[in-house]
């Protein structure tokens, strides 16, 4: 569940807004001065609360507990679809509505207090939190302005031209490296095009809701290219060894999963186009204007966040966490007082920070209740007999749906144990199975799902209803589309034992 504020500079040659602008969910500051957040009246508020509440008290009170399922489980998904409900239609500040998941595992028993409150500052949520970091150092230092030169550059000013090349180039990208490091580095190159163009959080357009959430989706869709593309890839492999005994190494993996990223690259900038189709044909040409040479600042920020790429490409071999390589160059950077960390801090997105905490909290409750298994246990066995390409499509719908109120790698665990097995008694080549996991739970439908999209939202460029209406409909087309590829790829390589588009 890949992971937000700062101050703007415009691309070199355009004139910079009069005043300082700000890029999270709290009050914005765009040209005209503190922009605030959009004000929900007390009727709506009323509404969306009531609603939550409605269908949590329905779960719990009304509905008989399901068989199979423990009493905390039956209460976890009570409050979660609660906090589902607050989390999209914004009733409260997304912000408390994360507090009150921690409090109300709390006050409901599902969780210990320690157990509620820990998963807030897990190495996963504290990667987050100092990859976010980056992108307020890369934006303070002027990093970002070059970046976006250099993209503009190689793929020119024509939005639907740059938009699909920047959507290639985040999901190969992201199967290299993190996801949410990928999303950071576009993300926060391309923001200082809108405030240059007076297109701020609180004036969002469609242009800007486009690469905003184009660039978070394409990033999670192909972070399953290689091992080294996110958590939930060698935790597959793990866990096929262990119960199979087969193993995928580093290469065989590539070969199996690289080739199908385009797949869902490509569906990623046709459904964010279609949805939020931009009427700007391009964008500023000042934008490949040249730039004066790098800054001593930039040097030293670009070196050290050069070698935090290296280092983590290297996490494999010396073992050393993520999370451990960004705080260290974290430290590189403000103890050489490149950026200061008083600015960071003041500018860094707690906001959103702490609802991805939230997330995690809630998936750690829904592994400890039994709700996680529960639910993989209703819908997996409608998939005995069919063939092997739809239980790679159904088993990688509830990897989608599970991946975007947990963390991904968390989903692929818990899903992997029942759908192996499930491969050998149809005859099927378990990996083929088991790599449905790790691909379809990069698509996911709430932003809450992944990094990248919560990294994203503390834009505020779009709300959570926008990010849904893209969302929902890009996991479904990037599930279909992957397995269609798959159903085709694989048995002419990989695995030449599975029938051509599932039909024997």
């Amino acid at each position: 569940m890949t992971d937000r504020g700062k101050e703007m500079r415009p691309p070199g040659g355009l004139p910079p807004p009069p005043e300082e602008i700000t890029v999270a969910p709290a009050p914005e500051l765009d040209e005209h001065g503190p922009a605030e957040e959009p004000k929900k009246s007390v009727k709506s508020i009323f509404i969306g609360v009531l609603l939550a509440l409605g269908v949590g008290i329905l779960i719990y009170f009304v509905l008989p507990k399901p068989e199979g399922l423990s009493p905390e489980g039956h209460k976890f998904l009570a409050l979660l679809a609660t906090i589902i409900i607050l989390w999209v239609s914004e009733a409260l500040p997304i912000g408390t509505t994360a507090l009150l998941a921690g409090g109300g595992l709390i006050l409901f028993n599902i969780q210990k207090p320690a157990n509620a409150w820990q998963p807030f500052a897990s190495p996963a949520v504290m990667f987050v939190l100092m990859i976010m970091m980056f992108g307020v150092v890369l934006n303070e230092a002027g990093v970002a302005k070059r970046i976006l030169n250099v993209i503009v550059r190689a793929a020119g000013t024509k939005v639907k031209k740059l938009s699909f090349v920047l959507a290639i180039a985040a999901a190969f990208l992201s199967s290299i490296f993190h996801d949410a490091t990928i999303t950071i580095i576009l993300l926060f190159s391309f923001l200082p095009v809108f405030a240059a163009m007076g297109i701020t959080p609180a004036k969002s357009t469609n242009l800007s809701k486009f690469f905003i959430i184009l660039i978070p989706l394409a990033a999670s869709a192909g972070g399953f290219g290689t091992l080294l593309g996110g958590g939930r890839n060698p935790i597959m492999v793990e866990v096929l060894k262990s119960i199979t005994g087969a193993e995928v190494g580093f290469v065989d993996y590539a070969l199996r999963a690289l080739p199908l990223v385009i797949i869902p690259a490509v569906i990623s900038w046709v459904v964010c186009y279609i949805v939020f189709r931009p009427k700007e044909k391009e964008l500023p040409a000042s934008l490949v204007e040249k730039l004066p040479p790098m800054s001593g600042q930039e040097k030293g920020v670009l070196a050290f966040f050069s070698l935090a790429f290296i280092l983590w490409s290297l996490t494999d071999i010396t073992k050393v966490h993520y999370s451990v390589v960004a705080a260290g160059v974290l430290g590189l950077i403000f103890g050489f007082r490149l950026v200061s960390f008083k600015t960071v801090i003041t500018k860094f997105p707690w906001e959103s920070w702490i609802v991805f905490g939230a997330g995690v909290s809630m998936g750690v409750a829904m592994l400890d209740t039994g709700a996680g298994k529960w639910l993989a246990l209703q819908v997996l066995p409608l998939l005995e007999g069919r063939s092997w390409v739809v239980v790679f499509a159904g088993a990688g719908l509830l990897g989608s749906i599970m991946s975007s109120v947990m963390s991904n790698s968390a989903a692929t665990a818990l899903i992997l144990p029942i759908t192996i097995p499930m491969a050998a008694s149809l005859g099927i080549p378990e990996p083929a199975i088991a790599f449905s996991a790790p691909i379809t739970t990069s698509f996911i439908m709430l932003i809450i799902g992944c990094p990248p999209t919560i990294i994203a939202y503390s834009t505020g460029y779009f709300s959570q209803v926008d990010f849904i209406k893209v969302a929902i409909p890009w996991a479904i087309l990037c599930i279909l589309g992957v397995t269609l590829g798959a159903s085709v790829y694989w048995p002419l390589t990989a695995y030449p034992d599975l029938p051509l588009f599932g039909i024997k």
